[in-house]
C-alpha cells in the first residue's frame, strides 16, 4: 500500500514547530508493516490543492495534517470536498460536540466554528474529544482519488486520533498481512557499534528485515519478519547487550524505572546541578511517579549543595563543584536527607562557557547511591549543545540507576 503524508502549516516550514508527524506515523505504520512512501510539508492556503492534486495519481493512500481549525486560512475540508465535487453539509452531532467542548469551558463558540462542523458528502467523521476539529475519512472514488485521512496538526489530538481511529482503518485496507516486530531499547551504545557486532550475524537470517533509530544516548533496533527469524536475532541481540537493553518494547526508560521501583516497593530523590531539575521532571512525567519519587533537590550554587546537601565546603573549594568527590557527596547527602531506598546525583558543565583544558564544557559526574550498596559515580564527556547535555546527562543517570535495579552494578 503506498501511504504519502501532507503536512499543512506555514509555521512548520517557518521553524516554529518542529514537525513530528512523520516520525509518530512511520513508528505506527511499522506495526502494520506499512511505510510511508513520501511526505510533502506545505503552507497554510491553497498549496494544499496542488499537493493533492500531485499525489492523488501515485497513492493508495494520503493522511493529511493541519488545516482543520476555524480560521480563514484553514481550508483542507473544503478544499478536498472541492476537488472531489463533494458536497460539504452542517453535522449535528460535530456541532452539538464543539459547543459542548466550550461550554466546559464556561464559553461559547462563535461563527467561524461552524466551518469545522461541515462535512463532505460521504465521509466519515473521526471524533476529537481532545479539541473541536474532528478528523475525515474520505474513502477512495475509483479512478479519481486514493483513501484520504483528514487529521488536526496538533500532537495532542492527532495522535490519539490515529491510533484509536486511523490505524484501524488502515488495517482494514490493507492487503498485506500484519507481520510480527519486536523493538529493542539499547542504552549507551552507539549505533556504529551494534550494526559492527550484529549485522555479520543476522544479515543472513532468512525473513528479517531490521533497521535502527538513533536518540541521544539510546539506539532503537527494529526487528521486523517471521517469528522464528525475529528470535534468531533476539538471541542475538540479548547475548551481546545483555546490560545495555533497556527494554524489548517501545516502553520509554523512565517508565521502566517506575514500574521497578514501584514492584520493589522503593522510592528515589534526585540532587541535580548542571540538569537544574530535568531528571525530576522527567521521572513525574510518568504517571504513578508520585508512588515513588520522594523528592528532588535542584542545587545549582555551591552555597546550595553545602546547605541543602551536605557537601562540606573543603570538597568544593579543593575539588570544584564539577569533580567526582562533590558528585559522592551530593548524591550521599541526597540519600540521608531524603530518606528514599536510592538517589541520583549530577553535577557538570553544560557550557558553552566555563569549560578548562582540564575539564572541558561536557564534562559531568554521575552518581547513583543506595542503602545498603555501593555507592557508583561516572565520569562522562558530552560535548553538544546545552539543550543536548541536559538531555543527555538525564538519560544517563537514569540508565545507571536501571543498572542498580537490575544488580549490573
Amino acid at each position: 500500500m503506498r501511504i504519502e503524508v501532507i503536512n499543512t502549516g506555514t509555521e512548520l516550514l517557518l521553524g516554529k514547530v518542529v514537525n513530528t508527524h512523520v516520525t509518530f506515523f512511520g513508528d505506527e505504520l511499522f506495526k502494520l508493516g506499512l511505510r510511508i512512501s513520501r511526505q510533502t510539508t506545505i503552507p497554510d492556503g491553497e498549496d494544499i490543492r496542488r499537493a493533492l492534486e500531485e499525489s492523488f495519481p501515485r497513492s493508495e493512500v494520503i493522511l493529511v495534517t493541519g488545516g482543520l481549525g476555524p480560521t480563514s486560512d484553514d481550508i483542507t475540508r473544503e478544499t478536498v470536498a472541492g476537488l472531489l465535487g463533494l458536497a460539504l453539509h452542517k453535522d449535528d452531532a460535530v456541532w452539538e460536540h464543539i459547543r459542548s467542548f466550550f461550554l466546559r469551558r464556561g464559553k461559547e463558540p462563535n461563527s467561524w466554528n461552524d466551518r469545522q462542523a461541515m462535512v463532505p458528502e460521504g465521509a466519515e467523521v473521526l471524533h476529537n474529544p481532545n479539541g473541536t476539529a474532528p478528523g475525515l475519512f474520505v474513502p477512495a472514488i475509483p479512478g479519481k482519488s486514493p483513501h484520504l485521512f483528514l487529521m488536526p496538526g496538533p500532537p495532542r489530538e492527532l495522535k490519539p486520533m490515529f491510533r484509536e481511529q486511523v490505524l484501524p482503518r488502515l488495517q482494514t485496507l490493507s492487503e498485506s498481512p500484519i507481520l510480527p516486530w519486536r523493538n529493542f531499547k539499547i542504552y549507551g551504545v552507539g549505533e556504529s557499534a551494534i550494526a559492527e557486532i550484529i549485522e555479520p550475524r543476522i544479515q543472513d537470517v532468512e525473513n528479517l528485515e531490521y533497521g535502527y533509530c538513533c536518540r541521544l544516548g539510546e539506539v532503537d533496533v527494529r526487528l521486523i519478519g517471521s517469528e522464528p527469524a525475529i528470535e534468531t536475532a533476539s538471541a542475538v541481540l540479548r547475548e551481546e547487550f545483555s546490560e545495555d537493553i533497556v527494554t524489548e518494547s517501545e516502553t520509554s526508560l523512565e517508565e521502566i524505572l517506575v514500574e521497578r521501583l514501584t514492584a520493589a516497593g522503593q522510592t528515589v530523590a534526585t540532587a541535580e546541578s548542571c540538569t537544574g531539575g530535568l531528571i525530576a521532571s522527567t521521572l513525574t512525567d510518568i504517571s504513578g511517579s508520585s508512588v515513588v519519587f520522594h523528592r528532588g533537590y535542584v542545587t545549582y550554587a555551591d552555597e546550595a549543595k553545602a546547605e541543602l546537601l551536605g557537601v562540606p565546603t573543603e570538597l568544593l573549594d579543593r575539588h570544584g563543584a564539577v569533580s567526582e568527590p562533590v558528585a559522592r557527596a551530593m548524591v550521599l547527602g541526597c540519600l540521608e536527607h531524603s530518606q528514599a531506598d536510592h538517589a541520583i546525583a549530577v553535577t557538570g558543565i553544560a557550557g558553552p562557557t566555563g569549560g578548562s583544558e582540564e575539564k572541558p564544557v561536557g564534562t559531568v559526574f554521575i552518581a547513583v547511591a543506595s542503602r545498603g550498596g555501593e555507592t557508583i559515580v561516572r565520569k562522562e564527556c558530552f560535548t553538544s549543545d546545552r539543550i543536548s547535555f541536559k538531555s543527555r546527562t538525564t538519560r544517563a543517570a537514569l540508565d545507571l540507576l536501571r543498572r542498580r535495579l537490575c544488580g549490573f552494578i
